[in-house]
């Protein structure tokens, strides 16, 4: 999971799981598999930097 920040500067924290769509128009929007929707204040890139990040972290094999 990682934390990201809502426009009113709330953290959250998502699953990376659960992730269907990033979208920047222009705002991001990160659309979950379940339908829910967040409208968050980090790009597009910042947040795929996140989810690798934190993928390498909690896999051996992407450390390589």
């Amino acid at each position: 999971m990682i934390y990201l920040t809502r426009l009113n500067g709330q953290k959250v924290m998502v699953n990376i799981d659960l992730v269907e769509f990033i979208e920047e128009t222009p705002d991001t929007v990160i659309t979950l598999t379940t339908g829910k929707k967040f409208v968050v204040k980090e790009s597009a890139k910042r947040i795929t930097e996140r989810i690798i990040k934190f993928r390498k972290s909690t896999n051996t094999v992407l450390k390589r």
